[in-house]
């Protein structure tokens, strides 16, 4: 979400004659910020830090900081570095113009808002590749306890279907070939929006359109994620097979303090009727290790459930607390940071094991790869990209470009990718 709003960032800027420059020849420098984790915000205030003393030299030049932490902070940041110019939060970006012209006029600006500014039409300039970000809603309702993003994105927003779908062409017509719907939680899509369109019907009208391209989606909340949405992605032509459902925990008691609104049962019962219903399904996740009162047992049914519910992949952190969140409040509970650290390492040690299974379980079969990288090795050329299932693959050929969909069928699978060789056929792309 950082990075798409990045891209909107940079579009706006643009207007303004603005263009991405080195540190050595900018005069306007932002970060933009994610406090997901303390180790996110703590990189952003020492890229600031440096800036500050590149101001000493260059006086002129204006400093700013923007999204969650920014959010989070507001006026206290003016004080911390008083060589910043600029604060403004995840709600303001289209306000961006009206403030740049403030800063220009010297002076110091923070400008937080409880409620998102209307969104305006102005150019994205995107990453150059062929993967694009395209947000469908923002915000968060359900309020987990150690998370802060309710407090720093607020509350659910959806863009309407129509807004979606015509930036969808958009980037279709840019030459992208694969399109990541990005939301806090995507299967929440449409709620607060007067016809109420549900997520499965927009995946519906996107896998319609027309083009060479795919489709990806994150994040999903276990318990929203419908049949509908199930029956959508099996059916569907452009829609990849993969669903990212963070998990958290494998303890119902830690699930429960999390504010988790499922048990280990419901997310085991979601995880099989994904794997039911679609095939060559990859279902990743995402972990905490040591959230407070968390014990050796309850940290081991966590290490249980990666391996019982075969998940494919999955993303770990120790625990972060982060300021104004219940969790963040429970100090006398707080896991000591050694301990935090063997936990995290037992667990990526079983999600490393649970990758490797996983790529085992691909060999001998065909997927589509969309190619994403070409590169020389001891004289062979190599191609590397994803399949529809989110595998990364590596295989030998001579012609393959990037953005080429070629089908590979797998003879080798590590801990984090699978190689294979090209396959000569004119039979229909996809998953087989």
């Amino acid at each position: 979400m950082n990075k798409s709003d990045t891209e909107r960032i940079l579009g706006i800027l643009s207007h303004f004659d603005y263009q991405k420059s080195s540190e050595d020849e900018a005069d306007l420098f932002i970060v933009n910020t994610c406090s997901i984790r303390k180790l996110s915000e703590d990189k952003a205030y020492s890229k600031l830090g440096v800036w500050g003393k590149l101001k000493e030299k260059r006086p002129d030049i204006k400093i700013g900081i923007c999204g969650c932490v920014a959010q989070q902070e507001k006026e206290v940041l003016l004080k911390k570095f008083p060589y910043l110019d600029l604060i403004f939060g995840t709600h303001n970006i289209y306000e961006l113009p009206e403030l740049i012209n403030k800063i220009k006029e010297g002076e110091r600006v923070c400008a937080i808002r409880n409620t998102a500014v209307d969104e305006k039409e102005f150019n994205i300039i995107r990453a150059d590749g062929i993967n694009a970000w395209l947000p469908i809603m923002e915000g968060c309702n359900n309020f987990c306890t150690y998370c802060i993003v309710p407090y720093t994105r607020g509350r659910e927003r959806s863009r309407t279907l129509d807004t979606v779908i015509n930036e969808a062409k958009s980037i279709i017509r840019q030459g992208y070939k694969e399109i990541t719907l990005l939301g806090q939680n995507v299967d929440s899509y449409g709620k607060d929006l007067q016809d109420k369109p549900t997520f499965a019907k927009l995946l519906y009208e996107l896998d319609r359109l027309e083009g060479d391209f795919r489709i990806r989606f994150t994040t999903s909340y276990p318990t929203d994620i419908t049949d509908e949405v199930v029956e959508v992605v099996k059916n569907a032509k452009k829609i990849c097979e993969c669903f990212h459902i963070p998990m958290q925990s494998g303890n119902d008691r830690i699930l429960k303090a999390m504010n988790r609104r499922y048990d280990r049962a419901q997310y085991s019962n979601i995880v099989n009727k994904i794997r039911d219903n679609i095939k060559d399904v990859t279902i990743t996740s995402d972990f905490i290790a040591g959230f407070p009162s968390e014990t050796e047992e309850e940290f081991m049914d966590t290490i249980s459930a990666i391996k019982e519910l075969g998940l494919d992949y999955s993303n770990t952190a120790a625990y972060s607390p982060r300021p104004n969140t219940p969790a963040g409040k429970m100090v006398d509970k707080f896991i000591a940071l050694d301990e935090k650290k063997r936990r995290l390492q037992i667990l990526n040690d079983t999600v490393k094991e649970a990758s490797k299974l996983s790529n085992l379980n691909s060999v001998g079969k065909t997927y589509e790869v969309l190619v994403e990288k070409i590169k020389m090795e001891n004289g062979m050329r190599l191609a590397e990209g994803r399949s529809r299932n989110n595998k990364v693959v590596h295989f030998k050929s001579d012609t393959a470009q990037i953005g080429d969909f070629i089908n590979v069928k797998i003879n080798e699978a590590l801990v984090w990718c699978i190689k294979g060789e090209e396959v000569k056929t004119d039979a229909p792309l996809g998953v087989r």
